[in-house]
């Protein structure tokens, strides 16, 4: 499975966010495929003020804004449960 992981330079929240999903990646197989927003401008309107955004393959929003570990556990819980 691959989660996108909606970015920008210069984030502390999303250095921080990415930290949180890399120790979550332990618990689950996943890849991280990290989409810096400012190279697409309509992933720059749609989450520029959202970041931090996780969003599964098949569109299913993770978490966003400031990451929680046990949020993304939850949800990933739940959308490999469903898979």
């Amino acid at each position: 499975m691959k989660l996108t992981f909606y970015t920008k330079e210069q984030c502390p929240l999303c250095a921080k966010g990415l930290i949180a999903l890399e120790r979550v990646q332990k618990h689950f197989d996943f890849q991280i495929d990290i989409v810096d927003i400012y190279e697409d401008d309509e992933l720059l309107e749609r989450y520029q003020i959202r970041i931090p955004v996780v969003v599964a393959e098949d569109g299913q929003l993770i978490d966003e804004g400031i990451l929680q570990e046990e949020t993304v556990l939850k949800n990933l819980r739940q959308l490999f449960m469903e898979s």
